[in-house]
């Protein structure tokens, strides 16, 4: 996810603080990791320099200084432009659950254990995905997040469920490689 595009969409909403962006950002975004204060600086400060974003002024409502950004009209037209662009899909799998249980093939392990144990994982992720979306008054941002999680570890659980059935037949046919 670019955190430079996400800033620059949420400042469409109008001039922002870094804190508010960052409150904003973990609202609309609640399933992906936080952004660290530290971040969401740094990359309004890239904004600026690359005349994507400017300093509206400073304020400080009795507490400590804080400066207000506002998006310029390249920064509006770079963020229409990346949100239009069609996302490839990945081109190579790199999921901690496959090189598990390869590894678990390859080295004599215990492939269907750690399935079993993963699936109950993701079964238990996704009943706390079901009562996040279901809550009375959860917004449409926490919602399609959700979604979104659920229907990848669904993916996930079909994937697990054709390795289980399929785990014999790889085990034996990687014995007899490794043996040749």
């Amino acid at each position: 996810m670019s955190t430079r595009h996400i800033l620059l969409g949420l400042l469409a909403g109008g001039p922002s603080h870094g804190y508010d962006l960052k409150r904003r950002h973990d609202e609309h975004f609640p399933q992906a990791r936080p952004l660290a204060y530290g971040q969401v600086y740094t990359t309004l400060q890239r904004l600026v320099r690359d005349g994507l974003a400017l300093v509206e002024g400073t304020d400080s409502d009795g507490g400590p200084e804080r400066t207000l950004y506002r998006l310029t009209a390249e920064g509006s037209r770079e963020v229409a432009d990346w949100a239009g662009q069609v996302t490839p899909p990945a081109p190579f799998v790199a999921n901690e659950i496959f090189a598990k249980v390869v590894t678990a093939i390859l080295t004599g392990g215990d492939p269907a254990a750690h399935l079993l144990a993963q699936r109950a994982a993701h079964m238990e992720r996704m009943r706390e995905l079901t009562a996040v979306k279901t809550a009375p008054g959860a917004d449409l941002a926490t919602v399609l997040s959700a979604d979104y999680a659920l229907n990848h570890l669904d993916a996930d659980l079909r994937w697990m469920t054709t390795t289980q059935a399929r785990l014999t037949t790889l085990t034996a046919l990687t014995v007899e490689v490794d043996r040749a």
